[in-house]
């Protein structure tokens, strides 16, 4: 049976240590590790090694009894949200680690949302037991409170029915005696199941079976403790996951009959530059020289051949000659693919993940080296992390990048050391504002020197949020041959634009080429990209522009006695919340503010909850800026004095081109 689990936890609660136990106890490796010590099996980067946290999504394939386990080691940091999201859509169940002693945590909670989101069941273990100040009780009593009613406690209220496993471990009886406790538990919450208590005519294995369904449901999340460095509680725990965790992906031999579809995670590179795409197979199976469908970066539908399969643990792999359903592996020749998308009957599905970068800073890299050898390595950790944008501006020879956050970029300049060599250095990062349009305007654009022709009319419209840039086409073919109208949709979406109010990019708008006109003998393919730019400009200058500033959604937990602080901190922040849940002791306030104002309000909440406040942020979309006016003012963008746009029209008079402000162009068209 392949299962595919993921660690989740806040930082520090022990995550990576727990992992090295539970792969030390299944004997996939000979010695356990220690973050600590800087040897920990699945922190395989420098980076990770140095800082004491996991930073990318480990990989590791460990065997227990009848069962291959897939197992995900995810980020704790909020900077790497982005990547601890991408793993969760690959998992069967979820492992939560919590501290004994610090509890539920910002991150658990931010974790706990993800997990609900998908449906993913899960194990909670209470960590850290060791530790002076540990109270499990009162850990169970704030996962209760604050994530889920439907934690039930199993380490006492559980006990192995009397079962014979085979001799060579292939199997194993997954009955277990409850404890009445646990019973009522998983009675209160199934009305058959009540019925059956009440008349007690269930059996040992008829109770586990309902229990291994009730956490397959999601209705009930079983909670364990112990202490992952003194190795108290983890075999308990191995014991108990893998009797009540089942999956029903198909046995290899009826895999290998059915039709092949995957989900596409994670895009790498190896030590030489091969480009890896990992996959977890959903159904079927899939094997070196087959061809495999997915949509590329384009979104075209390809087909390449796969030309190798990996199977990786920690940093090291086996060849294999088929992957089948359940199984995590990663594969060579797919040249496009990209991490969300699905892959072979599944080819025409992608996840788009919800994780956008909120902060932007300059890249300055050696300029004796090629910009187009810089540019190639940042393109491959670009595809490696949807999360980080890298932009590079020809004109200005200048590179931008952008992120989640701060340590993103401490993370960035280590592996660009470390596995380039190539040192570069990062500006202050900023926040990352957008523009868009509050009305439809129509933009006006005509290029026409000496021996060129071309003239395009666009409507810009406001699209819906999150949306980025669209293209239509709504020019009559007697108007423009569809070849030159494919080419203004091209260079419509080839490249972000720039908005006038900032140079900050434009966002969240519908571009529809209305109509255009050609020459039959003077008019050149880049032609077309002038008088299209030309128009998109012009129309903007015309539009109500509106500054666009990143939001986080938050989630804000903190003693009733701190509701009038929290409420008052978040507005004036510029948030919005609904109206507080309150208990007798807390209260919970839900609400969306500026990314620039609350990012470090997690330290401030920290200080004056004295450390019982907990904040859960996640990425809440973009939204009209609080203080439009003082960016614009601070950031001193002159739109005239922009190398890459002109909203000037060029037209043709006595054999020489003449320029047309934006503000007369309009009059001046031919199509007019």
């Amino acid at each position: 049976m392949n299962k595919t689990i993921g660690m989740l936890a806040h930082v520090d609660a022990g995550k990576t240590t727990f992992a090295e136990q539970l792969l030390y106890h299944t004997n996939s490796i000979r010695s356990r590790g220690r973050v600590d010590h800087k040897d920990a099996f699945m922190d395989n980067h420098e980076i990770e090694r140095a800082r004491g946290i996991t930073v990318f999504a480990g990989q590791a394939v460990m065997r227990y009894r009848d069962s291959t386990y897939y197992l995900l080691d995810t980020p704790g940091h909020a900077d790497f949200s982005a990547e601890m999201e991408r793993a969760l859509r690959t998992m069967d169940y979820a492992v939560v680690l919590l501290s004994a002693v610090e509890g539920v945590e910002g991150h658990t909670e931010t974790v706990w949302q993800l997990l609900r989101r998908y449906g993913i069941p899960a194990f909670f273990f209470i960590n850290k037991t060791d530790r002076e100040g540990a109270d499990v009780e009162r850990v169970l009593g704030e996962i209760r409170s604050l994530l889920t009613e439907d934690a039930a406690e199993i380490t006492e209220s559980l006990k192995p029915a009397g079962f014979e496993e085979t001799a060579s471990a292939a199997s194993v009886e997954r009955t277990f005696i409850l404890d009445d406790s646990l019973k009522t538990f998983l009675a209160e919450r199934d009305e058959a199941l009540l019925e059956d208590y009440l008349e007690d005519r269930l059996t040992p294995r008829q109770w586990t079976d309902s229990l291994i369904a009730m956490i397959r449901e999601c209705r009930v999340y079983p909670c364990l403790h112990g202490s992952a460095l003194l190795d108290s509680g983890v075999t308990d725990f191995l014991d108990k996951f893998d009797r009540l965790t089942v999956t029903d992906y198909a046995a290899p031999e009826r895999a290998a009959e059915e039709a092949f579809a995957g989900q596409i995670y994670k895009i790498g590179h190896d030590e030489s530059g091969t480009r890896l795409t990992y996959i977890k197979a959903l159904r079927g199976s899939l094997s070196v020289r087959e061809f495999a469908k997915y949509r590329g970066a384009g979104n075209g539908l390809l087909e390449e051949k796969v030309t190798g399969i990996r199977i990786y643990s920690g940093d090291r792999y086996t060849q294999a000659d088929r992957a089948h359903a359940g199984e995590l592996f990663a594969v060579t020749g797919l040249t496009e693919a990209q991490a969300g998308a699905g892959i072979g009957e599944l080819a025409d599905e992608r996840v788009p993940f919800e994780m956008t970068p909120t902060l932007t800073a300059d890249a300055a890299f050696p300029r004796e080296l090629p910009v187009k050898d810089v540019l190639r390595i940042f393109r491959m950790l670009e595809a490696e992390d949807p999360a980080l944008g890298v932009v590079w501006e020809e004109e200005l020879q200048q590179l931008h990048i952008r992120m989640m956050g701060a340590i993103q970029l401490e993370v960035l300049s280590s592996v660009l050391k470390e596995r380039f060599g190539l040192d570069v250095s990062f500006g202050t990062p900023e926040i990352l504002y957008r523009e868009t349009v509050a009305a439809p305007v129509t933009g006006y654009g005509h290029f026409e020197p000496l021996k060129h022709y071309a003239e395009v009319h666009l409507r810009i419209e406001p699209g819906e949020r999150g949306s980025g840039v669209l293209f239509a086409d709504a020019c009559h073919a007697d108007d423009l041959s569809v070849g030159y109208r494919n080419l203004v949709g091209q260079h419509v979406l080839e490249r972000e634009h720039h908005g006038l109010l900032t140079g900050s990019p434009l966002t969240d708008v519908k571009v529809t080429l209305l109509t255009g006109r050609a020459h039959n003998k003077h008019t050149h393919g880049g032609d077309f990209r002038e008088a299209a730019l030309r128009a998109l400009r012009q129309g903007l200058e015309k539009a109500d522009n509106v500054l666009l500033e990143p939001c986080y959604r938050f989630r804000i937990r903190a003693e009733l006695e701190h509701m009038g602080r929290v409420m008052a901190d978040v507005q004036q922040a510029h948030g919005i919340f609904d109206p507080p849940e309150t208990s007798e002791t807390h209260l919970l306030l839900i609400g969306l503010a500026p990314a620039a104002t609350f990012m470090n309000y997690g330290t401030e909440l920290a200080s004056y909850t004295r450390g019982k406040g907990l904040l859960s942020l996640t990425y809440g979309g973009y939204r009209p800026c609080h203080n439009a006016e003082e960016v614009i003012a601070r950031r001193g963008y002159d739109k005239n004095a922009d190398p890459l746009y002109t909203s000037s029209s060029i037209f043709c008079a006595k054999g020489a081109g003449y320029s047309v402000p934006w503000d007369e162009a309009e009059a001046a068209m031919h199509l007019l």
